[in-house]
C-alpha cells in the first residue's frame, strides 16, 4: 500500500509533461491541506508552490488568510475546486469545472486538479486520523 501511495504521489508532482504546471499542482495540494488543517502538508506544498511559481507572497497569503483569500482568477479557481473536493459531502460540481476552464485550464489540467486534490484530501485525512500532523509527501 505504501508503495502504491508513493508512486501516486511521485506521479502527481514529477510527471508534469501535460496538464498543470508543477507550481499549480503544489498549489492544489497546499489548498487542500490548508482546508483540512493538515499544517505539515500545507507548509510543504506551499513551499514547493512558492519555489516553482516565484509567487511567495501570494502562497503565504493562502496559508495566513486561508482558502478564501483572493489571489487571481486562475489560482482562485484551482483553490476553490480543491476545497470543494475536500468538503464532506463533496461540494464539487460542474460550476467548478466551468470556472477552471474559463481560467484557461484544459481537460488534462482540470484532471490534475481533481486527482491531486482528491489524493491529498485522502492523505490528509489518513494522517490526521492516525494522530500525525501530515505525511512526508
Amino acid at each position: 500500500m505504501l508503495g502504491a501511495r508513493t508512486r501516486t504521489d511521485k506521479d502527481i508532482f514529477y510527471n508534469p509533461e501535460h496538464g498543470l504546471p508543477r507550481a499549480e499542482r503544489e498549489l492544489a495540494a497546499a489548498a487542500t491541506s490548508r482546508y483540512n488543517g493538515c499544517i505539515y502538508c500545507a507548509s510543504v506544498h506551499a513551499r514547493f508552490a512558492s519555489h516553482f511559481s516565484h509567487r511567495t507572497a501570494e502562497v503565504q497569503r493562502l496559508l495566513d488568510e486561508g482558502v478564501g483569500t483572493h489571489i487571481d482568477e486562475r489560482w482562485d479557481a484551482i483553490v476553490a475546486a480543491s476545497v470543494a473536493l475536500s468538503a464532506t459531502p463533496p461540494a464539487f460540481g460542474p460550476e467548478h469545472v466551468e470556472r477552471l476552464r474559463a481560467a484557461g485550464l484544459d481537460d488534462l489540467a482540470i484532471s490534475d486538479v481533481i486527482h491531486g486534490a482528491a489524493f491529498f484530501n485522502w492523505t490528509n485525512r489518513l494522517m490526521l486520523s492516525l494522530g500525525e500532523p501530515g505525511s512526508k509527501a
